[in-house]
């Protein structure tokens, strides 16, 4: 769509789900245009994948195993395929990407547990992109899908390790809940959430 301004994705009065559909065109900081859409079927996975493994390389080099840091495109399908993803774009390339999982795809631990939360995952943005505001957009828009879907709480885990994705989604108004050990990583994560309603 055109005619939108670099404040659409925090603007509430918006259809933010038929927008997703068609396309939300915003200018990052640096004046590229990016493109906001939900996944297509046509999309290339294994190229999302990619893209993905390079966001988490640096959280790999620390020693951190993140699913994301070695996932396969099957992997990459399936948790997509847990709610709503969205996907960012310069052109035709995918320089981001998030996920909204559903309430009762959001599970695990206390918290994840209860009816009123639904979180998000799959959150990444191509190096080349990170700093430019496509990260923040993306959040913003899956705040905004949340809300609209009625979600009482939104949260996310990361792990404990991580500080600076921990002081980014404090800096975003989320606050620490719990602990928690997933068996498919090598760290303590931590859960953050956000109120919404």
């Amino acid at each position: 769509m055109s005619g939108f301004s670099r404040t659409v994705a925090y603007n509430f009065s918006i259809d933010t789900r038929a927008n997703l559909q068609r396309g939300i065109h915003l200018a990052d900081k640096t004046g590229r245009r990016i493109t906001y859409r939900y996944v297509q079927p046509d999309d290339d996975i294994d190229a999302i994948t990619a893209m993905l493994h390079e966001a988490y390389a640096p959280l790999a080099q620390q020693g951190l195993r993140f699913v994301a840091t070695h996932q396969d495109a099957e992997t990459t399908r399936r948790r997509m395929n847990r709610g709503e993803t969205i996907l960012a774009l310069d052109v035709d390339h995918v320089v981001g990407t998030i996920t909204l999982k559903d309430a009762d795809q959001t599970e695990g631990s206390a918290f994840y547990n209860r009816p009123d939360v639904a979180g998000f995952g799959q959150f990444a943005v191509r190096p080349s992109h990170q700093g430019a505001g496509v990260g923040s957009t993306l959040l913003a828009l899956i705040e905004r899908r949340a809300q609209e879907k009625g979600v009482g709480m939104l949260a996310l885990d990361t792990s404990e390790d991580a500080a600076h994705l921990i002081a980014l989604y404090e800096s975003r108004g989320y606050a620490f809940v719990e602990h928690v050990r997933w068996p498919d990583v090598n760290y303590q994560s931590m859960i953050f959430a956000k109120p919404l309603r």
